[in-house]
């Protein structure tokens, strides 16, 4: 697959600050990477739609990607939504119907440009990934194939807001950074005076998005509209699905796998929530070289390699190793499988018979964990590589109900999804199951292989609430993270069920018991038969892109993080702080300075599940020579038995003073909680 290292390189012209009418008469600013041609042929364009402000916040990242398409003969596009960056309007919401039809208004206009062949391809990462999948719904002409990388298909299940029910406190935070991210002004170089009215107006108009999802506790139309899972049948073309099995969405890949009747191909690897070539992974950095691959073949029509002989699925398989939460690193190998779901791969059930706990009979299980269980989990979405990801679970799981394996007597290899299938009852009207999967080593290490969690209230369905009837034995099934994984022989297989996980999701109202039927519960695991198979040697996927061109930028600050948990022993009350510094940056053709920051502060006391409490707090710096532009937000989260508060404002400043401040004090009915 090295062939395409060969093809001709092209000189780039860029083009900044395009302006795209949309039908409703707002104009969005896009930057354009034009390949420089000898004669003047019509080229296959690729659109990348996200909010994410290509004037600063993604530029450095956005420039690697669309310049190397653009070197490779491909116009590459990336335009500001709609109330982002430089371009009008306000965003009401992610992925509302209005930003969905922006997207096909611009592969529309896409169409009709003189440079334009009538070919387009779409992509992106996490909000550009969904909307690459929702305009392949929406079948615009001109969109010939896409490429999702770590992505959601289904808003409700795993899209930042909810977890499979529970109410996660660090997706909840993405509501509030979100906002945060719309009250960013729009650069005067750009839209000239006007500029004080476009941000004065994105403050006032741009909702509080934590509020609003708060508000729709179960998968009503505000989740259903732009969840893919609504219409697969619609996608009719090719899709190349990515992700990491460290991403916050590892699932997605496998369910267009097993759902789309289009050609769909699919690669995971150990990354987190970040593109492949952009990760320290050592297996990881051929992702531009893997879309090109695929763009060559549906946009230029080049043949020299056919990705429809490719494997439906190419799978990275993680190796038991010691749990690191600044690991980026991770030893494995690749394996293909030509078809999905594979004959390779067998459901395997394991009843729960080895209880760890000293708590329980032969028959029965009794669950009531400490509500800082969890702390150990690592990130919902890590992103930075900053002590993101699971530590040692071996204190949560002495907190859990334990069901351990023998001693392994041979290597175990996991590709795909396991299911804890358990009777239970609660003894009170609600109730949160967790379980965690977990790789045991000789000395008691505990690597977190996946996890899942379960609502018993949305046991039926995330569309309707469900009663609990306290002491009534009850069938759920929880669906655990899709990973690839093999547990080395000498270790143990163990499955830690608790009633919390904290602060990845909110507590229940009120405390409670589970009791587990040990007799009428198991464990699926999809087992590997890898000796049916070959672990493949000589993949793209091993190319290294030797030159990416860079932005040309200044650090003037580097990136830090900070991270730690303390408790005070005189009110109980436990304490988790995660800070983000992302650094200076000067784009010194823009003579532009940029910073941002963030933090999250989670607290909550044992035995009192309503002292949880999470405060998030966001900082944006832009300066260009005497012109600066700064706000300041927080939002905190705290609640009763019946209800959720949140308090927050945001300050923005020009210069040193005071430019808009809005504030909020609201309360929202815990529905299911």
């Amino acid at each position: 697959m090295s062939i395409q290292n060969k093809m001709e390189k092209y000189s780039v012209k860029i083009k900044e600050d395009i302006w795209i009418e949309m039908s409703d008469g707002v104009k969005l600013s896009a930057k354009i990477w034009l390949p420089i041609l000898r004669d003047s042929q019509p080229l296959p364009a690729i659109l990348e739609f996200i909010p994410y402000r290509k004037g600063d916040a993604s530029s450095m990242r956005d420039f690697v990607i669309h310049h190397f398409f653009a070197e490779n003969g491909y116009v590459s596009i990336r335009p500001d939504m709609r109330g982002h960056g430089d371009s009008e309007g306000i965003m009401e919401d992610e992925y509302s119907l209005r930003e969905r039809k922006d997207a096909v208004e611009i592969i529309n206009w896409i169409e009709k440009q003189e440079w334009s062949n009538g070919k387009v391809g779409m992509t992106g990462i996490s909000w550009g990934g969904i909307a690459s999948l929702q305009a392949a719904i929406n079948r615009p002409k001109a969109l010939k194939a896409i490429i999702p990388v770590g992505a959601s298909v289904d808003r409700y299940y795993d899209d930042g807001a909810y977890l499979v029910g529970g109410y996660p406190g660090q997706g909840l935070g993405w509501g509030a950074v979100m906002f945060h991210y719309c009250a960013r002004p729009p650069d005067f170089d750009i839209v000239g005076d006007r500029w004080k009215d476009m941000w004065r107006d994105r403050i006032e108009k741009t909702p509080l998005y934590a509020e609003k999802w708060l508000s729709h506790q179960l998968r009503d139309e505000t989740w259903i509209n732009g969840s893919i899972c609504e219409d697969y049948d619609k996608i009719n073309i090719p899709v190349l699905a990515i992700s990491g099995w460290y991403d916050c969405w590892p699932n997605t890949v496998i369910r267009l796998l097993e759902n789309l009747s289009s050609p769909v191909k699919a690669i995971s690897g150990s990354w987190a929530h970040v593109y492949p070539h952009l990760n320290d992974v050592d297996h990881s950095d051929s992702f531009l070289n893997q879309a090109l691959i695929w763009w060559n073949y549906w946009l230029k029509d080049n043949k020299s390699i056919n990705v429809l002989k490719e494997p439906a699925f190419k799978a990275y398989i993680q190796e038991s190793h010691l749990p690191n939460p600044n690991e980026t690193i991770k030893n494995g190998y690749w394996v293909e499988e030509e078809t999905w779901p594979s004959e390779n791969i067998s459901l395997q059930q394991f009843d729960l018979l080895f209880d760890l706990d000293n708590n329980t009979d032969n028959n029965y299980a009794v669950i009531n964990s400490p509500l800082s269980l969890g702390l150990n989990s690592g990130e919902y979405m890590p992103i930075s590589g900053f002590a993101e990801y699971p530590q040692n679970q071996k204190e949560d799981d002495a907190k859990s109900v334990c069901f351990e394996s023998k001693v392994l007597e041979n290597d175990i290899e996991i590709l795909g999804t396991s299911y804890v299938n358990l009777r239970l009852k609660s003894n009170k009207d609600l109730g949160l199951i967790v379980a965690r999967f977990c790789d045991v080593a000789p000395d008691g290490t505990s690597c977190l292989i996946s996890y899942g969690l379960l609502n018993l209230k949305l046991r039926h369905g995330k569309d309707k609430c469900a009663p609990v009837q306290p002491e009534d034995f009850m069938d759920i099934t929880i669906r655990m993270n899709d990973t690839g994984w093999r547990v080395k022989k000498g270790q143990k297989l163990r499955l830690a069920l608790s009633t919390n996980m904290w602060p990845m999701a909110w507590p229940m109202a009120k405390d409670f018991l589970i009791t587990i039927d040990k007799t009428a519960s198991n464990f699926q695991i999809p087992i590997r038969n890898s000796k049916n198979t070959e672990s493949f040697k000589n993949s793209s996927l091993k190319i290294k892109n030797k030159i990416l061109t860079q932005i040309n930028h200044q650090v003037k600050k580097e990136p830090s993080a900070n991270r730690y948990i303390s408790k005070d022993p005189g009110s109980n009350e436990i304490h988790y702080h995660v800070s983000h510094d992302g650094g200076k940056v000067n784009f010194l053709d823009k003579k532009l300075d940029f910073q941002a920051k963030n933090s999250q502060d989670y607290y909550i006391k044992d035995g009192n599940s309503l002292s949880a409490k999470i405060t998030y707090k966001a900082e944006f710096f832009l300066q260009r020579n005497d012109w600066l532009v700064q706000s300041k937000s927080f939002l905190t989260v705290k609640c009763d038995e019946k209800y959720f508060y949140l308090k927050g404002n945001i300050k923005t400043y020009e210069g040193k003073h005071l430019f808009m401040e809005k504030k909020w004090n609201t309360r929202i009915k815990r529905d299911i909680y």
